[in-house]
C-alpha cells in the first residue's frame, strides 16, 4: 500500500479534478505484477495501467489500492468491472470514496465473490489525496497556505525588501507545491510589491496551474505585469461593483465577485474556483489576504519555510484573522519538518480539520 501511495503522488497537479490514486497488483504467489497510478483527467485509472502490466498474472493475485475502486462509466468504464475481470481474488484499499457517482466499488466487488479490505495506512492515503477529499467533502477547493519568513517570523524587512529571505533551494521547492496546485493566488499587495509571475518554472512535464490574481479595487494591476504573459492562464478577480481594468491583447479572464469589509469574500472566490474545475490552490499572497482565508475557516494546509535570520522589524506573516485571545488561536498539528538547503520547511494542519 506504501508503494501504491508513492505511486499516486506522482499524479499531483495533472488528474484535477480527479483524484489522484495508486494500484499495486500482486500476482497468486504475492510477487509484484503490476503497478499504475491516474496519469491525467479523462485517462485510464490506476487499476487499469496496474492490470494492463499484470496480464495474465493478475488472475488470483490481490490488487492494493489507495482509493476505493469506482463504480461507476464516466469517460472511463468502472474499476471495479475491471478487477472483477482481470480474475484478481483479492483487492485492498485504503480510502472509501465518498463521491456518491462512484462510490459502491466495494459492494460490488464483494457481491463478485472477491475479498475486500479497506481502510490499510488510510490516514497516509488520504493525506496524499487530501485536495481531492476535501473538495468532494467541503465542495470547494483545498487551500495551502504557503509562506517566507525569517527565524523571527518576518516576511519582509521594515523597508519592505524582501529578496531573498529563504534559499534557492526553497524557491525551487515552491515551485514544486504550484506545480502540484490547480491554481495560485495572490492579492493586490503581493501585485504591487513583487509584480510576481506566479508560473511553474524548472519542473519538466509540469502543468501550469492557473493564476488566480484579486484587485479589488482594479487598481493595482498593470497591463505590463508579469502574470499576465502566455506562461500559464490566468484569472483576474475585482470587486463586483468595480469596472474590469483593460487588459488588451493578456488573454486573461475577468471575474466580478461580492466584498466584505476584507476585500473580496473568500466564499465567494472558493465557489468561483471550484465552479471552474480547481480543487486546489496555493495561496501565496501576503499577510492581509492569508488573514481573511484563516479568518473565514479556508486554510487546509499551512507550508511555512524559515530561514535562520532574523529581522527585528518588517511585517509577519500574518495579519488580522479574526483571532483576538489565546483561546482562540488556531492550533496546528506538525506533519512535516524537513531542511531545504540552508532552512526549515514546516508542514501543518489546523486541528480543526
Amino acid at each position: 500500500m506504501r508503494r501504491a501511495i508513492a505511486l499516486a503522488a506522482r499524479g499531483l497537479g495533472s488528474t484535477s479534478p480527479n483524484p489522484v490514486v495508486g494500484c499495486v497488483v500482486l500476482d497468486a504467489s504475492g510477487e509484484t505484477a503490476g503497478e499504475g497510478f491516474h496519469q491525467r483527467a479523462g485517462g485510464p485509472h490506476a487499476e487499469v495501467h496496474a492490470l494492463a502490466a499484470a496480464g495474465d498474472r493478475a488472475r488470483g493475485g490481490t490488487a492494493y489500492v489507495t482509493l476505493e475502486p469506482c463504480n461507476h462509466t464516466g469517460r472511463t468504464g468502472p474499476c471495479s468491472q475491471a478487477l472483477i475481470d482481470a480474475g484478481v481474488s483479492r483487492v485492498v484499499y485504503a480510502v472509501g470514496d465518498p463521491n456518491p457517482q462512484a462510490t459502491g466499488g466495494a459492494d460490488t466487488l464483494r457481491a463478485a465473490g472477491i475479498a475486500v479490505t479497506s481502510g490499510v495506512l488510510a490516514e497516509e492515503a488520504g493525506a496524499g489525496n487530501a485536495a481531492w477529499l476535501t473538495s468532494v467533502r467541503l465542495g470547494r477547493p483545498h487551500v495551502t497556505w504557503k509562506y517566507a519568513a525569517t527565524l523571527d517570523g518576518r516576511t519582509a524587512a521594515a523597508d519592505r525588501t524582501s529578496r531573498w529571505i529563504t534559499s534557492a533551494e526553497s524557491r525551487a521547492d515552491v515551485h514544486r507545491l504550484r506545480a502540484e496546485s490547480d491554481a495560485v493566488l495572490v492579492g493586490s499587495g503581493t501585485l504591487r510589491a513583487d509584480d510576481p509571475h506566479l508560473a511553474v518554472r524548472g519542473i519538466e512535464g509540469a502543468t501550469q496551474p492557473l493564476r488566480v490574481v484579486l484587485d479589488t479595487h482594479a487598481r493595482s494591476l498593470t497591463p505590463t505585469a508579469r502574470v499576465l504573459d502566455d506562461a500559464a492562464p490566468t484569472l483576474v478577480v475585482v470587486g463586483k461593483a468595480v469596472t474590469a481594468p483593460p487588459l488588451p491583447g493578456s488573454g486573461a479572464d475577468v471575474v466580478r465577485l461580492p466584498c466584505d469589509d476584507a476585500g473580496i469574500a473568500v466564499g465567494a472566490l472558493l465557489a468561483e474556483l471550484y465552479a471552474r474545475g480547481v480543487r486546489s490552490v496555493l495561496l501565496e499572497g501576503g499577510p492581509t489576504l492569508a488573514g481573511s482565508f484563516v479568518a473565514a475557516g479556508a486554510v487546509d494546509r499551512v507550508v511555512g519555510y524559515l530561514a535562520p535570520v532574523l529581522l527585528g522589524a518588517g511585517p509577519a506573516a500574518l495579519a488580522d484573522a479574526g483571532i483576538t485571545t489565546i483561546t482562540d488561536a488556531l492550533r496546528l498539528d506538525i506533519t512535516e519538518t524537513v531542511r531545504i538547503g540552508p532552512d526549515l520547511r514546516i508542514t501543518a494542519t489546523p486541528k480543526e480539520r
